[in-house]
């Protein structure tokens, strides 16, 4: 059985991808912060009648608490075929350049950024052990340079000195990553789910979980001739 594991997958697109991709035949790990919603979440897709997931306490700040996880998905599974780098944390609003907290910035990018680098380095010996490793960044359409340059593109005037500053990071990781990985079988590929209505952003979004997980799950489910060091969304391939 092929193994999935799922950062921030207690609730939102996080739950969603779960549920979709346990569907598909997948064990999935589903990595929370907190145990009890982690278990709560785990519940609801038991009651579903999905039997191949369990939780796993992962906080994406703390670099314990991701070697433990790797230690425990080793232990079980000795490799691990899908990663899914969903957690994530939006800050305070709003975010302007010239005044943003620094602080809040260095806390934004603790999770979006430097703590989505620490799993993915910590699970790569793993997914090598994989017929066919994927990783997939969730990110953002507000990382895209090009986009934020275009006064015609509808979220132009949403700038985050934060969020969308960590989200373009994230892309830039996700470029060198592929390359490093070129030779091997995983492929990596930043991918954005649109604006969805989750806590997030307090359910202000234009679709449904279900509906952003789906593309999540197109790249995480990739055959041998799919793309790697890409960006995309549902309707294809977005500017850096």
């Amino acid at each position: 059985m092929k193994t999935a594991l799922i950062t921030g997958a207690n609730k939102g697109i996080g739950y969603e991808t779960a549920r979709q991709l346990a569907q598909l035949g997948y064990y999935i790990y589903l990595g929370c912060r907190d145990v009890s919603l982690g278990q709560e979440a785990v519940e609801k897709l038991l009651e579903s009648g999905l039997t191949n997931v369990e939780t796993i306490i992962l906080d994406l700040t703390d670099p314990l608490s991701i070697k433990e996880s790797r230690k425990i998905i080793e232990t079980k599974s000795n490799k691990l075929d899908v990663l899914i780098n969903n957690a994530g944390i939006l800050g305070l609003i709003p975010q302007p350049a010239s005044t943003y907290s620094v602080i809040e910035i260095r806390r934004v990018f603790d999770t979006n950024f430097f703590g989505t680098i620490q799993v993915t380095q910590e699970f790569i010996p793993l997914l090598k052990k994989s017929e066919a490793g994927r990783i997939v960044n969730v990110t953002s359409g507000l990382g895209s340079l090009t986009l934020h340059t275009d006064p015609n593109w509808q979220y132009f005037h949403f700038k985050s000195a934060g969020y969308s500053i960590s989200k373009a990071a994230l892309n830039g990781f996700t470029i060198m990553l592929a390359f490093d990985l070129k030779d091997t079988n995983i492929k990596v590929n930043s991918i954005d789910p649109n604006y969805t209505a989750t806590d997030f952003n307090n359910h202000s979004g234009e679709r449904t979980p279900e509906q952003s997980a789906n593309v999540i799950v197109k790249y995480a489910t990739l055959d041998a001739d799919g793309p790697t060091g890409k960006y995309f969304n549902e309707e294809g391939e977005l500017p850096w």
